[in-house]
């Protein structure tokens, strides 16, 4: 019976691993001190495989982590190595600060440019206490991601700081959780006072902050890759610590400029998120109590469940849209509507239809289009010649079928089927189906009798024929005049 329920306890953990990610379950956590972990022990738990322990000859599983099997490593570990004969040695690197200048030849910056062309994640967090390696300088820089010149810096704001942790220095600030950067945005960080990473309020819960202490922050380009997570408030602003002076004269950025947690998404849907502070993530200010200026009342902190879903964003837990299936046929009555067919005809009516799944931290569940977007099918040679809008036509458990019918225009030449729809926090979704239009054949045309149009010409012929019908009849039986008549005339 023991050996049993064993049996199926390890069944449970291996289906937990199995599922954890979208993108693989292979994470590298690289350290300054590998023991600097212990530190982080709550938010690192929340990511690693759940285990199995006993005590008291009792065999108990924990299903608290998310499935990640975690390496540990220092950045001058001669063992690390984030490739191995061509192909990724991890899914997910996860980069705490460190005090080296470089990160050693392992971990350069083509190296990391390389891992996200290969459909890597990553996840760095910094801190403004401690100076940010060149090498990760150059790599944000090719993201368009500025930080201060000096590679440090402190964001601080004198009216949304902890009175608690902060009274003097007013470098821990306290913020409402982010919300969506449109209305027509999906948006996966807004958290209840629970730390549910639904943004849904309870009945009676008040909102919650995040804590950002002793963070840096970020300028972000105009590139359409890039998006804020968490902004600064409008009364913060960054500034170099080891500046002495009373009167802060060269401010790196101020306000809405500062980006102090900041989301990139390539073209092959890797992800690189920056975190300003890495203390956020730390067991000290996860639940903690803090009191905001002018509040008598301390509140808990959402930094467990706002780094769970910065987290799990990164890692391809939630956010990743799949295409299952994409089907187009014919939509006419009498014809052979067979799936994907290479070549059409011009006029045909035609039905396109895609199927599209979202994962969401442990399964696939149906894609749900936000309320002011829309899904769109181009229609397109060159340039699109119909652009319209897809919409839901059957659900399931796990997936979302969108559809729409139309006519062909009546233009021959290769054409493409094209589903190009990019959104900020969600992967990119890109389809394209390349199809031959032809020409009506000989036999296909309308007869003339059909086409209304033609009536007046049908008609003309038709009096000419007759026209010419008579005039036949009257020259064939009209007699000639007699002969002799003739004579007596002359």
């Amino acid at each position: 019976m023991r050996s049993l329920v064993s049996f199926l306890l390890l069944a449970l953990v291996a289906s937990v691993q199995a599922i954890s990610s979208s993108g693989g379950n292979r994470l590298l956590v690289i350290l300054e001190d590998v023991a600097e972990k212990d530190g982080y022990s709550k938010f690192l738990g929340d990511l690693e495989v759940p285990y199995l322990y006993k005590p008291h000859h009792l065999l108990i599983a924990s299903t608290t982590g998310r499935g990640f099997d975690i390496a540990y490593e220092t950045p001058k570990s001669e063992s690390l190595s984030l490739f191995h004969l061509g192909e990724r040695s991890y899914d997910h690197v996860l980069l705490f600060p460190t005090k080296a200048k470089g990160l050693g030849p392992n971990l350069t910056p083509n190296v990391l440019l390389e891992f996200i062309n290969a459909e890597g994640n990553i996840l760095l967090a910094l801190s403004g206490s401690t100076p940010v390696p060149s090498s990760l300088v150059s790599v944000l820089l090719e993201f368009d991601i500025h930080l201060p010149t000096d590679r440090q810096g402190l964001v601080v704001d004198h009216f949304n700081y902890d009175t608690t942790s902060a009274s003097e220095k007013h470098d821990v600030l306290l913020l409402p959780t982010p919300g969506p950067l449109r209305p027509d945005y999906k948006h996966f960080f807004s958290l209840s006072s629970s730390g549910a990473p639904d943004g849904r309020e309870r009945a009676g819960e008040r909102s919650g902050v995040v804590a950002f202490p002793n963070g840096i922050g970020q300028t972000l380009g105009q590139g359409p890759l890039l998006s804020p997570i968490l902004r600064a408030p409008s009364t913060s602003y960054s500034y170099n610590p080891k500046e002495e002076s009373e009167a802060v004269d060269d401010l790196f950025a101020s306000g809405s400029q500062l980006s102090l947690v900041s989301a990139f998404q390539a073209r092959n849907s890797a992800r690189l998120t920056v975190v300003g502070s890495a203390d956020m993530l730390s067991n000290t200010w996860f639940d903690t109590d803090v009191k905001k200026v002018g509040e008598k009342t301390s509140i808990k902190t959402l930094n467990r469940g706002f780094a769970k879903a910065v987290s799990g964003w990164t890692f391809g837990e939630i956010g990743v849209v799949r295409v299952n299936w994409v089907e187009h046929h014919l939509n006419e009555e009498g014809l052979s509507n067979a799936s994907n067919p290479k070549i059409y005809r011009i006029k045909n009516d035609v039905t396109y239809s895609v199927s599209l799944s979202e994962y969401s931290w442990d399964k696939y569940i149906p894609f749900t289009v936000p309320a002011n977007d829309e899904l769109q099918l181009e229609y397109s040679m060159l340039s699109p010649f119909n652009r319209l809008k897809l919409n839901p036509t059957i659900s399931s458990e796990d997936s979302t079928t969108y559809s729409v019918s139309f006519k062909l225009p009546d233009q021959h030449g290769i054409f493409n089927f094209l589903v190009n729809y990019k959104r900020p926090f969600l992967s990119n979704v890109f389809e394209k189906n390349t199809v031959s239009v032809r020409h009506f054949a000989h036999d296909e045309w309308p007869r003339s009798f059909v086409i209304s149009g033609a009536w007046p010409w049908i008609a003309g012929i038709g009096v000419t024929v007759t026209g010419w019908l008579a005039f036949c009849a009257v020259w064939l039986y009209s007699a000639p005049p007699a002969k002799g008549e003739s004579k007596k005339k002359q």
